[in-house]
């Protein structure tokens, strides 16, 4: 492992550390949420496979990019005072009734009006970030909508073993099968420059929490993105989820979800592996699973107690840890001794290998 630091990219003491969140929904809002209170140069990095819901209707009716993700990162990310937190209230509003506006949200339509006008969905993102008072910046993954396919086993009683071909994010998301893998159609749709220049100048790439296969995956399997996050000098981060997703990712083990990365991303290298002990059956069989990807193991309490949802100033709390560099991040360890380190809900470091030894 090779944890690279944020000091050896700083052009000073005091500079903000560059920062990249990829993902989409709810799991990228909550890192979104946690990175806002920790540095100001951050970028959001948002999946366009959306076609589903409001950004589906739109996506199919104008050929509108799905705006959903990029609207929820824009109110994750909106300035603390009077006027910006209303814009992204009035961004998050839904109509009701059942008229053709019915299940609409106000931010997609003024996004997909914005990039209508200005002829570029980055220009109305900025835009939309000016009006919000957004602390940072939010990108696309690919100026084109995207289409995931999934390979899904056991949706056929008479063929069980047989892999059914599930197409579109809202299916993928809901299959009642074990998705065998995903890809992307088309195979390789354009990334976003501006999002490819991020990832490169990044001092950190965060990866995650969110849908595995809907929200976090696409981003590596568009090949530039993946060549972007692949050869930046960012330290590479991934939030595993507090729970597994009922149809996606139904069943799966923490480990699980990166034995799936390193099947769809073979060479991917990660840095620190991010996860809550309370979701964690197996620390050791979780440490070796990162190790086998590169990384070592942070286990923090990161969730609201007693919800699957993780808690910004919990998730906050462990960036800085992460960030900071622990001592044993700086020393190479064999894979089958590399520590974990676990952090108590009073945030007293408690150390231990995976054979489980302990170092108070």
């Amino acid at each position: 492992m090779n944890l690279k630091g944020v000091a050896a990219r700083s052009d000073g003491p005091d500079r903000a550390p560059a920062v990249v969140a990829f993902g989409g929904g709810h799991g990228l809002a909550a890192s979104l949420a946690a990175l806002r209170q920790i540095t100001s140069a951050l970028t959001a990095v948002v999946t366009v496979g959306d076609d589903g819901g409001s950004s589906g209707r739109l996506r199919a009716e104008l050929g509108a990019l799905p705006m959903g993700d990029l609207r929820m990162a824009l109110a994750a990310l909106a300035g603390p005072d009077g006027w910006s937190t209303t814009w992204a209230d009035v961004f998050q509003h839904r109509f009701g009734g059942d008229g053709p506006l019915a299940g609409h949200a106000v931010g997609n339509l003024v996004l997909t009006a914005l990039a209508e006008r200005t002829g570029s969905p980055v220009a109305a993102l900025d835009l939309a970030a000016t009006l919000l008072g957004v602390r940072g910046r939010v990108l696309p993954l690919s100026t084109r909508g995207i289409d995931i396919v999934a390979d899904v086993v056991g949706l056929d009683p008479a063929a069980p073993t047989a892999e059914v071909e599930v197409r579109g994010q809202a299916a993928v998301a809901t299959t009642g099968g074990r998705v065998a893998g995903v890809r992307l159609s088309p195979a390789a749709p354009p990334a976003c420059p501006e999002a490819v220049t991020a990832a490169g100048a990044a001092d950190w790439i965060i990866l995650g929490p969110g849908s595995h296969y809907t929200s976090m995956l696409p981003h590596l399997l568009v090949p530039e993105m993946n060549r972007a996050i692949a050869t930046s000098r960012a330290n590479r981060v991934m939030v595993l989820n507090l729970t597994a997703q009922p149809g996606e990712t139904e069943g799966y083990t923490p480990q699980a979800h990166l034995h799936s990365l390193g099947r769809h991303v073979p060479g991917l290298r990660l840095d620190v592996v991010i996860a809550d002990p309370t979701a964690v059956p197996d620390p050791d069989l979780l440490a070796r699973a990162a190790a086998d990807v590169g990384a070592r193991l942070h286990l923090a309490p990161v969730r609201i107690p007693g919800a699957p949802v993780h808690d910004p100033v919990r998730l906050a709390a462990a960036f800085r840890a992460v960030f900071a560099g622990l001592p044993e991040a700086t020393c190479p360890t064999p894979a089958s001794r590399r520590p974990v380190t676990q952090y108590s809900s009073s945030g007293g470091p408690v150390r231990r290998t995976p054979s489980g030894e302990a170092k108070e």
